[in-house]
């Protein structure tokens, strides 16, 4: 999102890490320019595209201009939203009393699974078409929304939301029979549960069992791993950077601890030309064991 120049740098001081001595705590001071535009071209233009979302990204190419690049895009077409069987309040009722001026109003639309509990939630706009009794009868409304705005989730959540809606699975893989979609909408639901969740104490040590058997594509690789160290419904991150951020801690297990993948031929497979780092040329699967290892886990591949 952002990208400074760094000007000038001077090492202050590097002193002995406290818990590992063989490393440094190092303090720089540091000059740096940030660009006040992104739209205003240099005299001579250089872009350069970067492959890949790990840390180890590395440049895939470079070139002198991008055409297109400063073009606006005409806005999409509003797609209404219907709002079915409302028992409205503040400040949806000020809405309804003054249409013409919501434009700029907007709420957020929770999902709720049959406990009230939230699985997920979309911001939508609050600009009103109209309303009418409801179809479903007695003192509901129907309204339309002029646009109920972009966040709007994938088809491929529905069915996921209606596996949630008796409330977090208790079985395993049931994640496992949907395509990549619908396992990063499984992903989605996990990822809100954990944020809404009180945080757990660490467990570290012990052997933990990888189901690999659906292994066959990112997101089911994700699923897996945080059914095996923390049970069905867990998150423990949902790519590369964030599953190293679970690694490090605070959420629920942390290395050491042995992972015994089975039937690991399948997700080695699958992702043979998944390569999120193009520098190391390693498949996602292969980069995904390293990362466990250099953190601290013992992997065993059946």
């Amino acid at each position: 999102m952002q990208w400074w120049t760094l000007v000038d740098a001077v090492v202050v001081a590097h002193l002995p890490h406290s818990v590992d001595p063989a490393r440094y705590d190092i303090v720089l001071g540091a000059a740096v320019s940030s660009e006040e535009s992104f739209f205003e071209l240099p005299a001579a233009p250089r872009f350069e595209l970067f492959a890949g979302t790990t840390l180890a990204a590395a440049s895939a190419g470079r070139c002198s201009a991008v055409d297109g690049l400063f073009k606006p895009r005409a806005d999409p077409a509003p797609v209404p939203m219907e709002l079915i069987g409302c028992e409205p309040s503040e400040p949806l009722l000020a809405a309804l009393r003054r249409p013409r001026r919501s434009e700029r109003d907007w709420a957020y639309l929770l999902v709720l699974d049959r406990h009230g509990a939230v699985m997920a939630s979309r911001t939508v706009g609050l600009a009103i078409t109209g309303a009418r009794p409801s179809v479903l009868g007695g003192t509901l409304v129907d309204i339309t929304l002029t646009d109920g705005g972009d966040d709007r989730p994938s088809p491929a959540a529905r069915p996921i939301w209606a596996e949630w809606y008796q409330g977090p699975p208790a079985e395993s893989n049931l994640w496992a029979p949907y395509d990549s979609q619908g396992r990063a909408a499984w992903l989605d639901l996990t990822t809100r549960a954990w944020r809404v969740s009180a945080p757990r104490p660490d467990h570290s040590g012990g052997e933990y069992h990888l189901d690999g058997r659906f292994v066959t594509d990112v997101p089911g690789l994700h699923c897996a791993i945080a059914e095996a160290l923390l049970g069905p419904g867990r998150y423990f991150g949902r790519e590369w950077n964030a599953f190293k951020d679970c690694l490090g801690g605070g959420f629920g297990v942390a290395p050491p601890f042995t992972l015994t993948w089975h039937d690991s031929e399948i997700a080695r497979r699958a992702l043979a030309d998944v390569v999120e780092g193009p520098e190391d040329g390693l498949s996602y699967f292969e980069d995904i064991v390293r990362l466990l290892e250099r953190c601290g886990v013992t992997v065993v591949l059946r």
